[in-house]
């Protein structure tokens, strides 16, 4: 019974948080709810008895999403278009109030949980990391491999844009600095 609810509710969550990060304009209201997308898959992994992939997915992904977003914040002003109208306290209170219903509702499962099984069944003598392993080079290696050509390829390609935009320098603009030795004569004026 837990698992159902917990399924559905955290599928209805990471859909409509990803829904958010493809459909918002906004740089950083996309990256905290990837962020918490990714969070939400991870408990996906932990409901089906993969810890090692849960925490793999939440150190490895959410902490990448993470670094983006402190990037972002540095390098893009996405706080000039940000003017909240937090016009009702009640839905701020309700949703607050949902949070905390949903923390409490995780934090005590697993205590509930005892008789809830894995839904693959488990090497005997094998730990949940080599079990993730003997799956994973077995079962799955085909899909691993193109997993891993296609973050090969997502890789070159940022590394692609990013040169194409470093081709274009700062400090060989005259207008740049043609402006600065302005704003340095009034300084000292």
């Amino acid at each position: 019974m837990y698992e159902i609810v917990a399924f559905y509710l955290f599928s209805g969550l990471t859909i409509a948080l990803f829904t958010v990060t493809v459909m918002s304009r906004n740089v950083l209201y996309a990256m905290t709810s990837l962020a918490a997308g990714m969070v939400l898959i991870s408990g996906f992994f932990f409901m089906l008895g993969a810890d090692f992939l849960g925490a793999v997915q939440l150190i490895v992904y959410v902490g990448a999403v993470v670094a983006l977003y402190s990037f972002a914040m540095m390098f893009f002003d996405a706080t000039k278009d940000i003017k909240e109208k937090n016009t009702s306290n009640a839905l701020v209170f309700l949703l607050g109030g949902l949070s905390a219903l949903v923390l409490v509702l995780i934090f005590a499962a697993p205590i509930h949980a005892e008789h809830i099984e894995a839904l693959y069944p488990m090497h005997e003598g094998v730990g949940n990391a080599q079990d993730v392993g003997i799956v994973l080079f077995t079962k799955y290696l085909i899909p691993f491999e193109v997993a891993a050509v296609m973050l090969l390829v997502a890789m070159i390609s940022g590394i692609m844009l990013a040169g194409k935009k470093m081709d274009v320098s700062l400090t060989d603009d005259v207008s740049i600095v043609e402006e600065d030795e302005i704003l340095i004569k009034k300084d000292e004026k």
